[in-house]
Protein backbone atom coordinates (compact mmCIF):
# COMPACT_ATOMS: atom_id res chain seq x y z
CA UNK A 1 0.00 0.00 0.00
CA UNK A 2 0.91 3.58 -0.51
CA UNK A 3 0.12 6.13 2.06
CA UNK A 4 -0.42 9.74 1.71
CA UNK A 5 2.09 10.57 4.55
CA UNK A 6 5.20 11.24 3.64
CA UNK A 7 8.51 9.08 3.38
CA UNK A 8 11.32 11.42 4.86
CA UNK A 9 15.06 10.43 3.13
CA UNK A 10 17.71 11.48 5.69
CA UNK A 11 20.77 11.18 4.11
CA UNK A 12 24.22 13.66 3.66
CA UNK A 13 24.80 11.84 0.45
CA UNK A 14 22.80 13.46 -2.54
CA UNK A 15 23.62 10.90 -4.96
CA UNK A 16 21.51 8.21 -2.57
CA UNK A 17 18.62 11.25 -1.14
CA UNK A 18 17.91 11.59 -4.62
CA UNK A 19 17.84 8.27 -6.03
CA UNK A 20 15.70 6.67 -3.21
CA UNK A 21 13.47 10.17 -3.45
CA UNK A 22 13.14 9.15 -7.27
CA UNK A 23 12.56 5.62 -7.10
CA UNK A 24 9.89 6.09 -4.05
CA UNK A 25 7.79 8.54 -5.78
CA UNK A 26 7.63 6.38 -8.69
CA UNK A 27 6.44 3.95 -6.63
CA UNK A 28 3.47 5.89 -5.28
CA UNK A 29 4.80 7.47 -2.39
CA UNK A 30 5.33 10.88 -1.19
CA UNK A 31 8.83 11.96 0.00
CA UNK A 32 10.73 14.70 1.95
CA UNK A 33 14.34 14.79 1.83
CA UNK A 34 16.32 16.32 4.26
CA UNK A 35 20.22 16.57 3.89
CA UNK A 36 20.94 16.39 7.39
CA UNK A 37 19.22 15.86 10.96
CA UNK A 38 18.86 19.20 12.14
CA UNK A 39 16.98 20.41 9.24
CA UNK A 40 15.14 17.17 9.21
CA UNK A 41 13.87 17.68 12.15
CA UNK A 42 12.81 21.06 11.52
CA UNK A 43 10.55 20.17 8.79
CA UNK A 44 9.44 17.33 10.46
CA UNK A 45 7.86 19.74 13.55
CA UNK A 46 6.77 22.37 11.15
CA UNK A 47 4.37 19.83 9.53
CA UNK A 48 0.77 19.50 10.74
CA UNK A 49 0.49 16.31 13.36
CA UNK A 50 -2.79 14.76 11.01
CA UNK A 51 0.93 14.61 8.16
CA UNK A 52 3.05 12.96 10.18
CA UNK A 53 0.96 10.58 12.19
CA UNK A 54 1.39 8.13 9.55
CA UNK A 55 4.64 9.02 8.10
CA UNK A 56 8.01 7.09 7.83
CA UNK A 57 11.84 7.83 8.36
CA UNK A 58 14.55 5.95 6.32
CA UNK A 59 17.75 7.49 8.59
CA UNK A 60 20.97 7.36 7.71
CA UNK A 61 23.66 6.94 10.43
CA UNK A 62 26.90 8.44 9.72
CA UNK A 63 25.96 12.26 8.87
CA UNK A 64 28.07 15.10 9.94
CA UNK A 65 27.17 17.62 12.78
CA UNK A 66 23.80 15.31 14.31
CA UNK A 67 24.27 11.53 13.66
CA UNK A 68 21.63 9.17 13.05
CA UNK A 69 21.14 7.82 16.69
CA UNK A 70 21.06 11.57 18.20
CA UNK A 71 18.47 12.23 15.48
CA UNK A 72 16.32 9.10 16.33
CA UNK A 73 16.96 9.66 20.00
CA UNK A 74 15.51 12.97 19.40
CA UNK A 75 12.75 11.91 17.42
CA UNK A 76 11.37 9.57 20.32
CA UNK A 77 10.65 12.23 22.48
CA UNK A 78 7.98 13.12 20.46
CA UNK A 79 6.73 10.87 17.74
CA UNK A 80 6.64 7.05 16.95
CA UNK A 81 6.31 7.24 13.73
CA UNK A 82 8.36 4.15 11.89
CA UNK A 83 12.40 4.38 11.46
CA UNK A 84 14.19 2.59 9.28
CA UNK A 85 17.77 2.95 10.47
CA UNK A 86 20.57 2.64 7.44
CA UNK A 87 24.19 1.25 8.71
CA UNK A 88 27.42 -0.29 7.42
CA UNK A 89 27.34 -3.59 6.21
CA UNK A 90 29.33 -4.97 8.97
CA UNK A 91 28.67 -2.91 11.69
CA UNK A 92 26.36 -4.87 13.74
CA UNK A 93 26.63 -2.99 17.02
CA UNK A 94 25.24 0.04 15.03
CA UNK A 95 22.04 -2.10 14.22
CA UNK A 96 21.64 -2.97 18.08
CA UNK A 97 22.23 0.70 18.62
CA UNK A 98 19.44 1.98 16.75
CA UNK A 99 16.68 -0.68 17.72
CA UNK A 100 17.71 0.30 21.15
CA UNK A 101 16.86 3.75 20.36
CA UNK A 102 13.45 3.03 19.01
CA UNK A 103 14.49 2.33 15.33
CA UNK A 104 11.49 -0.26 13.89
CA UNK A 105 14.03 -1.55 11.22
CA UNK A 106 17.35 -1.39 9.57
CA UNK A 107 19.34 -1.94 6.31
CA UNK A 108 22.94 -2.34 5.63
CA UNK A 109 24.36 -0.25 2.91
CA UNK A 110 25.04 -0.66 0.03
CA UNK A 111 21.63 -2.09 -0.71
CA UNK A 112 19.02 -2.61 -3.63
CA UNK A 113 16.21 0.27 -3.15
CA UNK A 114 13.82 -3.19 -4.17
CA UNK A 115 14.78 -4.25 -1.05
CA UNK A 116 13.93 -0.75 0.46
CA UNK A 117 10.70 -0.60 -0.67
CA UNK A 118 10.11 -4.13 0.50
CA UNK A 119 10.95 -2.92 4.18
CA UNK A 120 8.81 -0.27 3.42
CA UNK A 121 5.87 -2.21 2.52
CA UNK A 122 5.91 -4.76 5.14
CA UNK A 123 6.27 -2.31 7.90
CA UNK A 124 3.13 -0.46 6.70
CA UNK A 125 1.29 -4.13 6.32
CA UNK A 126 2.22 -4.56 9.91
CA UNK A 127 0.95 -0.94 10.85
CA UNK A 128 -2.65 -1.88 8.98
CA UNK A 129 -5.29 -2.47 12.22
CA UNK A 130 -6.24 -6.07 13.42
CA UNK A 131 -9.47 -7.24 12.44
CA UNK A 132 -9.57 -10.11 14.88
CA UNK A 133 -8.80 -8.21 18.09
CA UNK A 134 -11.31 -5.80 17.05
CA UNK A 135 -13.79 -8.20 16.46
CA UNK A 136 -13.11 -9.65 19.36
CA UNK A 137 -13.11 -6.13 21.04
CA UNK A 138 -10.85 -3.17 20.82
CA UNK A 139 -8.95 -3.52 24.34
CA UNK A 140 -7.12 -5.57 25.59
CA UNK A 141 -6.47 -6.24 29.47
CA UNK A 142 -3.61 -7.88 31.44
CA UNK A 143 -1.81 -7.13 34.50
CA UNK A 144 -3.92 -3.89 35.16
CA UNK A 145 -2.57 -2.57 31.46
CA UNK A 146 -4.71 -1.44 29.09
CA UNK A 147 -3.86 -1.88 25.30
CA UNK A 148 -6.18 -0.21 22.81
CA UNK A 149 -5.71 -1.54 19.33
CA UNK A 150 -6.88 1.36 17.33
CA UNK A 151 -4.72 4.19 18.93
CA UNK A 152 -2.16 1.93 19.94
CA UNK A 153 -1.83 3.35 23.02
CA UNK A 154 -1.03 1.21 26.05
CA UNK A 155 -2.18 2.73 29.48
CA UNK A 156 -0.63 1.66 32.76
CA UNK A 157 -1.85 0.36 36.12
CA UNK A 158 -1.23 4.26 37.69
CA UNK A 159 -3.38 5.42 34.50
CA UNK A 160 -0.09 6.72 32.46
CA UNK A 161 -0.35 6.59 29.18
CA UNK A 162 1.95 6.29 26.20
CA UNK A 163 1.87 5.80 22.57
CA UNK A 164 3.79 2.46 21.32
CA UNK A 165 6.14 2.48 18.24
CA UNK A 166 4.95 0.37 15.38
CA UNK A 167 7.69 -2.46 16.46
CA UNK A 168 6.73 -2.98 20.06
CA UNK A 169 2.97 -2.72 19.20
CA UNK A 170 3.41 -5.77 17.01
CA UNK A 171 5.58 -7.52 19.54
CA UNK A 172 2.96 -6.98 22.21
CA UNK A 173 0.27 -8.09 20.42
CA UNK A 174 2.23 -11.28 19.25
CA UNK A 175 2.11 -12.28 23.07
CA UNK A 176 -1.45 -11.03 23.66
CA UNK A 177 -2.62 -13.69 20.82
CA UNK A 178 -0.56 -16.15 22.30
CA UNK A 179 -1.45 -16.19 26.14
CA UNK A 180 0.68 -18.30 28.34
CA UNK A 181 2.26 -20.09 24.99
CA UNK A 182 6.26 -19.85 24.61
CA UNK A 183 7.00 -17.76 21.45
CA UNK A 184 10.39 -19.13 20.14
CA UNK A 185 12.99 -16.21 18.84
CA UNK A 186 12.34 -17.59 15.59
CA UNK A 187 9.03 -17.12 15.24
CA UNK A 188 8.96 -14.03 17.08
CA UNK A 189 11.45 -12.53 14.69
CA UNK A 190 9.42 -14.42 11.61
CA UNK A 191 5.89 -13.13 12.92
CA UNK A 192 7.30 -9.35 13.84
CA UNK A 193 9.77 -8.55 10.98
CA UNK A 194 9.13 -11.38 8.18
CA UNK A 195 13.29 -12.75 8.76
CA UNK A 196 14.75 -15.44 10.33
CA UNK A 197 16.53 -14.98 13.46
CA UNK A 198 19.70 -15.67 12.85
CA UNK A 199 23.11 -17.70 15.25
CA UNK A 200 23.50 -15.16 18.26
CA UNK A 201 21.08 -12.64 17.00
CA UNK A 202 20.63 -10.08 19.97
CA UNK A 203 18.04 -7.91 17.93
CA UNK A 204 15.07 -9.93 19.19
CA UNK A 205 16.86 -9.47 22.43
CA UNK A 206 16.59 -5.75 22.01
CA UNK A 207 13.09 -5.44 20.99
CA UNK A 208 12.02 -7.70 24.04
CA UNK A 209 14.28 -5.26 26.58
CA UNK A 210 12.45 -2.39 24.63
CA UNK A 211 8.99 -3.95 25.50
CA UNK A 212 9.66 -4.58 29.53
CA UNK A 213 10.83 -0.94 29.43
CA UNK A 214 7.33 -0.26 27.97
CA UNK A 215 6.14 -2.61 30.83
CA UNK A 216 8.19 -0.63 33.44
CA UNK A 217 9.95 -4.33 33.70
CA UNK A 218 13.40 -5.85 33.15
CA UNK A 219 14.95 -9.21 32.61
CA UNK A 220 15.58 -10.02 36.32
CA UNK A 221 12.38 -9.09 37.46
CA UNK A 222 9.70 -9.49 34.64
CA UNK A 223 6.38 -10.53 36.05
CA UNK A 224 4.92 -10.42 32.64
CA UNK A 225 7.28 -11.11 29.90
CA UNK A 226 9.07 -13.99 31.12
CA UNK A 227 12.31 -15.74 29.49
CA UNK A 228 12.10 -19.58 29.09
CA UNK A 229 15.64 -20.34 29.40
CA UNK A 230 16.58 -22.03 25.93
CA UNK A 231 13.32 -21.97 24.20
CA UNK A 232 12.24 -18.57 24.45
CA UNK A 233 10.03 -15.97 26.19
CA UNK A 234 6.35 -16.14 26.81
CA UNK A 235 3.43 -13.47 28.15
CA UNK A 236 3.03 -15.09 32.00
CA UNK A 237 -0.21 -13.67 32.56
CA UNK A 238 -4.32 -13.54 31.98
CA UNK A 239 -5.14 -11.98 28.71
CA UNK A 240 -8.51 -10.42 28.40
CA UNK A 241 -10.44 -8.61 25.49
CA UNK A 242 -13.18 -6.06 25.57
CA UNK A 243 -15.10 -3.60 23.86
CA UNK A 244 -14.82 -1.06 26.37
CA UNK A 245 -11.73 0.51 28.52
CA UNK A 246 -11.19 -0.59 31.84
CA UNK A 247 -10.56 2.05 34.61
CA UNK A 248 -8.22 0.99 36.27
CA UNK A 249 -7.16 1.84 39.73
CA UNK A 250 -3.43 1.07 41.19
Amino acid sequence: MTSPSPIFIVDDNDTIRDLLANYLKKNGYCVESAPDGESFLELFRSMPADVTRHAMVILDIMMPGMDGFAVCRELRTFSRVPVIMLTAVSDEMDRIIGLELGADDYLAKPFNPRELLARIKAIYRRSEPLSEPLSAGRYFHFNSFCLDTTTRELTSPEGLTQSLSGADYNLLMLFLSHPGQVLSRDSIAESTRKRDSAPLDRFIDVHISRLRHCLGENARSSEIIKTVRGSGYLIATEVTHSHQAQTVHP
